[in-house]
């Protein structure tokens, strides 16, 4: 693995804002982040990664390999949460493997917005389609966890409908703002746009670093939370991204030759959702246990994937 990547992604300050995060949490200090606040710049990073996206798709050519992209990030969300259901329901259960597996073959928007960052620092852009195939990628794998539960566990979830489930991942706030940013910027004027660019474009690091900052916060609050678990789910919450990841940077040398493109593959697959999942998870599987996945997602997967993993997965892309 190339070490000058390495140590670029370790010294870049809105990672290094996420460890600030964690020694705060670490050390019991008073900093504290206004919830409304994290709120509100979530849903900003939301709105500003899909209306640049559209914009990109605008002056796009709709082609071959774009289709391509989509049926290829459709097949990961739906082929992930599969694997990953068998390899830890004896572990902890029905329901919460069904739950972990809908987080793990889910996407994480902030780890996307993180590679977003890092190419930039490698020179390196990637197609907007790569927005409309990340918010796609969130729905099929809540609908593969349902399934897998509703088959293995059919007493859990007997009054709530696929339909109803579908209906919550569609509808949920993150899913609505990445979609309909996405969608607003394909159709608005490229003039016009240019307004707000200072507020899509300018600011966008800002707010990165703040919210890994209250990430951090919340990994560090969370990290013990699974620990009762034993060793099995912490691995599991390492090496099964790590292999994702690696897997998606590798196959999707056929799907496309652009290097940022490939890398946006390996981070959508190699990340875990802690936004959309969960709150489509309380309807699927009122068993499960959200201090499990959540702090799996949040306290193992998401530092992994922002300090190891996105060299290791551009190293491959790389050599393949």
């Amino acid at each position: 693995m190339n070490l000058e990547i390495l140590i670029s992604n370790l010294t870049n300050p809105t990672l290094l804002f996420f460890l600030l995060g964690i020694i705060a949490a670490t050390c019991k200090s008073d900093l504290e982040i206004p919830a409304p606040s994290i709120k509100f710049i979530s849903l900003y990073l939301l709105f500003a990664i899909g209306f640049k996206g559209g914009q990109e798709l605008q002056h796009s050519h709709i082609n071959l390999e774009i289709y391509l992209s989509i049926a290829f990030g459709l097949l990961l969300s739906t082929l992930i949460p599969l694997y990953s259901f068998f390899l830890i329901r004896k572990r902890v259960g029905v329901s919460n493997a069904g739950s972990i597996a809908a987080a793990y073959g889910s996407v994480s928007a902030v780890t996307f917005v993180s590679a977003a960052t890092f190419l930039e620092i490698q020179g390196l852009n990637f197609g907007g389609h790569m927005v409309a195939v990340m918010a796609m990628m969130e729905f099929p794998a809540i609908v593969v966890g349902f399934i897998l539960i509703r088959k293995f566990e059919k007493q859990s979830v007997q009054e709530v409908s696929l339909k109803n489930i579908i209906g919550h991942a569609l509808t949920n706030g993150s899913v609505l703002m990445i979609v309909g940013s996405l969608i607003i910027g394909m159709i608005s004027d490229s003039r016009q746009a240019e307004g707000i660019k200072p507020f899509t474009n300018d600011i966008f690091k800002g707010f990165l670093a703040i919210f890994l900052l209250e990430m951090g916060m919340l990994t560090a609050r969370r990290f013990g939370a699974f620990r009762k678990h034993g060793l099995y789910v912490m691995l599991f919450a390492i090496l099964v991204p790590a292999f994702n990841g690696v897997l998606a940077a590798y196959l999707s040398q056929w799907i496309t030759t652009d290097v940022g493109n490939r890398f946006i593959f390996s981070i959508l697959a190699a990340g875990a959702s802690y936004i959309a999942v969960p709150a489509a998870m309380r309807l699927a599987a009122p068993n499960a246990d959200p201090g499990l996945y959540i702090p799996m997602a949040l306290g193992l997967t998401f530092p992994f994937n922002i300090t190891l993993g996105m060299p290791l997965y551009y190293y491959v892309i790389q050599i393949s």
